[in-house]
C-alpha cells in the first residue's frame, strides 16, 4: 500500500483538518522487566518444557502503527491500526 508522505486530515488538537506527515513507528523491543515477562522468564528457567502451547504460525500481515505530525501544531497523534502486507510512504 502506498500512501503520500503528507495528507490533509483532522487533527484533534487544532479541532480542525490540517496537513500532516506520515511516519511508521517501529516495533520496540518487549521490557524485561514487566511483569508478565519475569514470570516467563521464571517459568522457563531450568530444566522444564515451554509453559504454555507454542503459537501454531505467523499472520501473514502485520498492524502497521502510523503516526500522523500535524504541520501547525506539531503533535502527533495516531489512527486505529490496519492489517497490511507492506506499507510504502511515496
Amino acid at each position: 500500500m502506498k500512501v503520500p508522505k503528507t495528507m490533509r486530515i483532522y487533527c484533534p488538537y487544532c479541532k480542525k483538518h490540517t496537513e500532516h506527515t506520515i511516519k511508521i513507528q517501529k516495533p520496540r523491543k518487549r521490557g524485561e522487566l514487566k511483569q508478565g515477562q519475569r514470570r516467563f522468564r521464571r517459568k522457563t528457567k531450568g530444566y522444564r518444557g515451554y509453559p504454555r502451547p507454542k503459537p501454531k504460525g505467523e499472520k501473514s500481515t502485520r498492524r502497521r502503527d502510523v503516526r500522523y505530525i500535524c504541520s501547525v501544531c506539531k503533535k502527533m497523534h495516531t489512527k486505529r491500526g490496519f492489517r497490511v502486507k507492506s506499507f510504502e510512504i511515496a
